[in-house]
């Protein structure tokens, strides 16, 4: 129960330092999408949702949230398919951000599970949930280092 209250204050610190940051977050080094595509819906995502703490560039620059007890850099997502053979891993990608990473044995995972926040803000229905998760997942696979 307590690690539930835990992570529930977590996500909400989080949500706050993230709308707060999202202006900081919107230049972004990556080749720019075409405007309507999933990928730059992915692209507006990432910039409201993750640049504050992956970085603008993808590559895990930025700092960890201030709510998080861990000093850990997030880690460069730019890089994901290299680390994964050479395949993106885009069920791992869309697992993450619908379900979170484990949690592991000391305390709550830092980032926030973005399939619980898509669905109370604003209110989304499963449908949109996946299909934001899907445009984040396509952006994400646009960025990987060649």
């Amino acid at each position: 129960m307590r690690s539930k209250a835990i992570r529930n204050g977590l996500l909400s610190a989080a949500l706050l330092g993230f709308a707060g940051s999202a202006r900081a977050a919107q230049e972004n080094s990556a080749k720019p999408p075409k405007p309507g595509s999933s990928t730059a819906s992915g692209l507006k995502l990432y910039n409201q949702k993750c640049a504050v703490c992956h970085g603008n560039d993808g590559k895990g620059n930025g700092p960890p949230p201030a709510s998080s007890p861990f000093t850990e850099a997030p880690p460069d997502l730019t890089t994901l398919t290299k680390r994964h053979n050479g395949a993106f891993p885009a069920a791992y990608v869309k697992s993450v951000l619908r379900n979170g990473v484990g949690v592991p044995d000391h305390g709550p995972a830092e980032m926030p599970v973005w399939g619980e926040v898509f669905k109370v803000t604003p209110k989304l229905d499963e449908a949109a949930v996946m299909a934001r998760i899907e445009s984040l997942a396509n952006y994400l696979k646009s960025i990987q280092a060649k």
